[in-house]
């Protein structure tokens, strides 16, 4: 985690800044779509952060909390409406989930698969009912409800 950080040197054709730190992934992720692309990626110096600030800046507002500075770190989190999605062990130690290890990390995948395709079927259903909304009711049906209800 002391080695996560880059500086972006030269920004080539993406949005970074020079002197900007970033996440070692995001800037591989961000330098790959560039060259995919055919534009010139950025060039970046790994940065050692100390233990500290390391902790800090992690992904995770709750793993950071519980390190230090505890109501800073909850009210930027707070106020920039962040979300933890619970990827390390820590914090999901913290809330009392089952840790993404052994059974955990498998639990956590097919949940992700279930909600994949629960999302597929939620698509599936909301391009599905505009066209049986626009099927006319048969001959005599509104007439038939409207003598029930009276």
């Amino acid at each position: 985690q002391m080695l996560q950080k880059v500086e972006v040197t030269d920004p080539g054709d993406s949005t970074f800044l020079i002197g900007e730190q970033t996440d070692r992934e995001e800037f591989a992720s961000a330098n790959a779509a560039l060259e995919a692309e055919g534009l010139r990626p950025a060039v970046a110096d790994p940065v050692l952060l100390g233990i500290t600030k390391a902790s800090l800046q992690t992904r995770s507002f709750i793993s950071a909390a519980s390190f230090q500075e505890t109501t800073r770190v909850l009210t930027e989190a707070a106020v920039s409406g962040r979300q933890d999605t619970l990827d390390g062990l820590k914090e999901n130690v913290i809330v009392g989930r089952l840790i993404p290890a052994g059974t955990g990390s498998v639990m956590k995948r097919l949940r992700r698969i279930a909600a994949d395709r629960d999302k597929v079927i939620a698509d599936e259903r909301a391009k599905s009912t505009p066209a049986l909304e626009s099927v006319d009711a048969p001959a005599g049906f509104a007439e038939e409800t409207t003598e029930t209800e009276a």
